[in-house]
């Protein structure tokens, strides 16, 4: 059986710093809401003068299942306690980049053949023009696509670079995930995710958690995990797992056996499609350090118990402020 936590606005804010406003593109009138009008790139249409909070929305029902078919209309959007306007809304389904960070230790060994199918049938599961890449990590960190490919569609490269190392060592997961984060922000889409899978543990990573987090914090991107333990080792940590996707509005799932993540990386690549984007202008411009929460709620006729998982607020900093790249192993 799986389980899995979703990342509501519950208990642990998510800090975050001014990238996570929206990349000011292309020039139009300023509080126009947008919406994907143009298919080909994915882009919006915002003034340059504009910065806007941009938040990931998973709509689930009593059942946990996604909810389709919302309108910028049934979303509600609280700053602090005030009613905030959107000025920016993303429907479902669009391109997303996405990264597959593998755990590819010794306590991985006898799993592998597993994952490797499950990170396959995310792939066919998503949407045909994500761009996506694998992070594969033991003791140090490797890109699994060939050189000179940063993102593939591929489903024969995918398994390639989900299949290039063999399962040993120790395990260096936060340095991985921060690989993953620099490589996605070279990524076109709007739409940025990490799938991460892993038991939780570190043993070799240069990285400690706490920067890691604070990498996260200032990044827009929502980090699915999944879990996959061994009662044999003692170094696994789901908390670090539920931590990771609580604070970017992503979900942890715990399969309840290997066999099982096949359809894990299904559902998710399911939630990631059913996923929407909202956007509003912050009642205050300027570099603070204020905390600001952040509530989200949907009505729409016809549905009745809608929850939404997303972010829990903002940290308003400076771009100085963000954390500097990382100085990762990394290698091929």
């Amino acid at each position: 059986m799986i389980t899995h936590h979703n990342a509501g606005p519950a208990k642990f804010g998510f800090v975050a710093a001014l990238s996570l406003f929206l990349p000011m593109t292309t020039i139009a009138t300023s509080g126009q809401l947008s919406s994907t009008g143009n298919q080909k790139t994915g882009q919006y249409q915002i003034s340059v003068d504009v910065g806007l909070v941009v938040l990931p929305v998973i709509v689930t029902d009593r059942r946990g299942q996604s909810v389709s078919g919302l309108r910028a209309s049934d979303f509600q959007v609280y700053e602090d306690g005030h009613l905030r306007q959107i000025t920016l809304f993303e429907p479902e389904d669009v391109p997303a980049t996405i990264g597959l960070v593998v755990d590819n230790s010794g306590t991985m060994l006898a799993k592998r053949a597993e994952v490797v199918a499950a990170g396959l049938a995310f792939a066919r599961s998503s949407n045909p023009r994500d761009q996506m890449f694998v992070v594969n990590f033991n003791r140090t960190v490797s890109m699994g696509l060939a050189r000179g490919v940063p993102f593939t569609s591929d489903v024969q490269q995918l398994k390639a670079a989900l299949s290039r190392n063999a399962a040993a060592g120790n395990t260096a997961l936060y340095d991985g995930i921060a690989v993953a984060l620099e490589h996605l922000k070279t990524g076109t889409r709007e739409r940025k995710a990490l799938i991460v899978v892993s038991d939780g543990g570190d043993n070799a990573s240069r990285l400690r958690l706490p920067e890691l987090m604070k990498r996260v914090e200032g990044l827009n991107v929502v980090i699915h995990t999944i879990g996959i333990f061994d009662p044999a080792y003692a170094d696994e940590n789901p908390g670090v797992l539920k931590r990771l996707a609580k604070m970017t509005g992503g979900n942890a799932y715990f399969p309840g056996s290997v066999s099982e993540v096949t359809a894990t990386c299904q559902e998710v690549a399911r939630d990631i499609r059913h996923q929407y984007t909202l956007g509003y202008a912050p009642a205050e411009r300027s570099s603070n350090g204020k905390y600001h929460a952040i509530r989200v709620t949907a009505r729409a006729k016809g549905k009745s118990g809608l929850r939404v998982h997303t972010r829990a607020g903002y940290l308003m900093s400076s771009q100085a402020e963000l954390a500097k790249p990382t100085e990762e192993r990394l290698s091929r």
